[in-house]
């Protein structure tokens, strides 16, 4: 057995599954076909849901999903939604192989591909050549940027012959478009449609599609035409690139994903300056969001402003992505940092309905206009924190790819023919290896409430491939075992671990990440952050549910708060140990993401407050620490912030009195 730690799997051409071909630059991870990853515990539990709750369902809720929108062949139109939706759907439907789901599926995907014109073009009639007011006629080729990805998916599960001639065809009629009509910079007032605008803030969406065809037919026109929709992707639109939350969780990725045909390594460096430039503006709160309440504004950076549900989607697929080309770990940290401590929060227990905006500081979420987010105060586009199966247009949609593509990305192939632990689930995985050896892996955790995870590794005969264990960027003295013998190496956070050897019959890999207590310190107010592992806490707040609309089957609902939230912390930031501790800790349910149900609780010394409250029905903005407080000590419990609907995550610091 060889064990050695490494910054990032090796790169290469996997000779098993699909990878970038000459010119383009190999992958260090490649992807594992759908169904290769069958998710067990809590996590396929939230599948289940979704199949029960307002996804598997959304056709009974959404105007969008009528039979006869245009992609399936009806004269309305099929813009984002229809897209948002099935992308999730399609690979909910193959992941849970129910069957409803799976035929539901396959009637739009047959309605698609039989659609298909005799240009190429398939989809909406009405986005194929849409007149403006002012006589301009364009093509939007933004929906098909994302109902691209359902199609792929599904030729990854069936092998369909007819997908790869009908995507060429399909970008043969994106090549001969002339230039008035390719992505084209729009005045939207003056054409009288915003929706062709969106194309060109989010044309790098559709390089990956254009990769993946090239890969299966080596045409070069292919990437000359990936060229030129990257050469369409709006200029920057200010010092931080993007406003907007979904423009900005799509656009910082471009240049890293073109560097796939490029090979110029400062595109990579690129993404990671707009996320870094971006991240330190607006990020001043815990794991990974950043404050945008659909957009962000000058003097809005309190963790009190929310976060787009689609943005926690969209930053996870860049995420996916950018760590496919890269191998580099932080990609498979920043997943799990937006889902495992916002994305649970964002949708109620049951999955049957969602909000739009999560903040890491949101007390009370009520059904009042009085807040001053984007939407209610330049748009007046109504509440955006209540949670309904009924509003929130694109998340209502873009919510279903959450839990699919998180549970397909948790195991990688790797270049050198072997497979990574990229992110840690329980699940079973079926993958070839060494150029065509199948090995089953059966992964059983906890995690991310423990940090124990059992691998036991089987193999159709014996064979010899490396084994990348990712180490966690928040995790020190990570253990790892093979067969009860120690893997002698010493791995810093943010590294793999590579063990190659010959695996046998069945063997067992056991890892050990020790989950620490420690604090983010946010360096605008002084404000802290208590973490644990891969997970950040909240003040644990008595939720009340009342509901405010809907029907008995599909209610929408407030939540307000029953017990005190406005606590500063009594802690030593040098030794945050000392102050906290477990007070629960027990089996882990099949929905743990609930305040009731939470596996851990921490309890902490604190002191509220008064004078901290509301102000426009949301948390008055943090105050400077330290904060005097003349209340007595108390010792209040926290829980994983995907625990918490009502969350305080960001607290101040209490002084101490001499």
């Amino acid at each position: 057995m060889k064990s050695t730690v490494v910054g990032a799997p090796q790169a290469g051409i996997n000779a098993s599954y699909a990878s970038n071909q000459p010119p383009l630059v190999p992958g260090a991870l490649a992807k594992l076909p759908i169904g290769s990853i069958k998710p067990k515990g809590w996590l396929k539990h939230q599948l289940d849901l979704m199949v029960t709750g307002m996804t598997g369902r959304l056709g009974e809720l959404s105007e969008f999903l009528h039979h006869d929108n245009g992609w399936l062949g009806g004269d309305r139109e099929g813009w984002e939604e229809q897209g948002y939706w099935f992308r999730g759907f399609h690979d909910l439907a193959v992941l849970t192989g129910n069957p409803q789901l799976l035929a539901e599926a396959n009637r739009w995907l047959e309605a698609m591909i039989g659609w298909q014109d005799s240009e190429g073009y398939f989809g909406a009639r009405h986005h194929k050549a849409m007149t403006g007011k002012n006589g301009q006629t364009v093509t939007d080729l933004w929906p098909h940027m994302v109902m691209l990805d359902a199609i792929i998916s599904h030729h990854e599960h069936t092998g369909d012959a007819r997908i790869v001639p009908m995507l060429t065809r399909f970008f043969q009629f994106c090549r001969d478009l002339p230039d008035d009509r390719f992505v084209p910079a729009l005045d939207h007032a003056a054409f009288g449609d915003w929706k062709p605008t969106i194309q060109r803030d989010r044309a790098g969406d559709v390089l990956p599609h254009i990769y993946w065809l090239y890969n299966h037919t080596r045409e070069p026109w292919l990437l000359d035409l990936a060229t030129r929709f990257f050469q369409h992707v709006r200029p920057p639109e200010n010092e931080f690139l993007d406003v907007h939350v979904v423009h900005f969780t799509q656009r910082f990725s471009y240049p890293g994903r073109y560097y796939v045909q490029a090979g110029e390594p400062w595109r990579l460096q690129a993404s990671e300056y707009w996320y870094g430039l971006h991240m330190a503006a607006w990020g001043q709160q815990p794991r990974g969001i950043f404050a945008a309440d659909e957009c962000t504004r000058t003097g809005r950076v309190d963790p009190r402003q929310g976060f787009e549900t689609c943005g926690m989607v969209e930053f996870n697929k860049s995420f996916y992505l950018l760590g496919r080309i890269t191998g580099n770990p932080i990609y498979g940290d920043r997943c799990e940092d937006v889902t495992l401590n916002h994305f649970p929060a964002a949708s109620t227990p049951d999955l049957k309905a969602l909000h739009y905006l999560t903040a890491s500081n949101q007390p009370q979420l009520d059904r009042s206009t009085n807040h001053k987010y984007f939407n209610e105060e330049t748009q007046h586009w109504g509440n955006n924190v209540v949670y309904s199966p009924y509003r929130y247009r694109c998340c209502q949609h873009n919510v279903a790819m959450g839990w699919p593509w998180y549970a397909q990305n948790l195991w990688q192939a790797t270049g050198d023919n072997g497979l990574a632990a990229w992110m840690y689930a329980a699940c079973d995985v079926t993958a070839k290896v060494a150029g065509g050896v199948t090995v089953w892996i059966e992964e059983n955790t906890d995690y991310p409430f423990s940090g124990n995870v059992e691998l036991r590794v089987r193999a159709s005969r014996p064979v010899s491939f490396p084994l990348y264990l990712r180490v966690p960027r928040w995790c020190s003295g990570f253990f790892a075992s093979v067969n009860g013998r120690k893997v002698k190496v010493d791995a810093p956070p943010g590294s793999f671990i590579r063990i190659e050897r010959t695996w046998k019959r069945t063997e067992t890999v056991d890892i050990e990440m020790p989950m620490e207590f420690g604090l983010t310190t946010w360096p605008r107010t002084g404000a802290v952050t208590v973490d644990r592992g891969p997970l950040s806490y909240s003040v644990k707040i008595d939720e009340q549910w009342n509901r405010c609309g809907g029907t008995d089957e599909w209610p929408e609902w407030e939540v307000l708060p029953k017990s005190p939230w406005n606590y500063g912390l009594l802690i030593d930031r040098a030794n945050p140990a000392a102050s906290l501790q477990i007070a629960k800790e027990h089996r882990v349910p099949d929905q743990p993401w609930t305040v009731d149900a939470a596996p851990i609780e921490l309890t902490i010394p604190a002191r509220r407050i008064p004078e901290w409250g509301l102000e426009n029905e949301t948390v008055q903005e943090l105050p400077p620490s330290p904060v005097r407080s003349d209340q007595p000590d108390e010792r209040i419990t926290m829980i994983p912030m995907g625990c918490a609907r009502l969350r305080m995550a960001c607290l101040p610091v209490i002084r101490k009195e001499s």
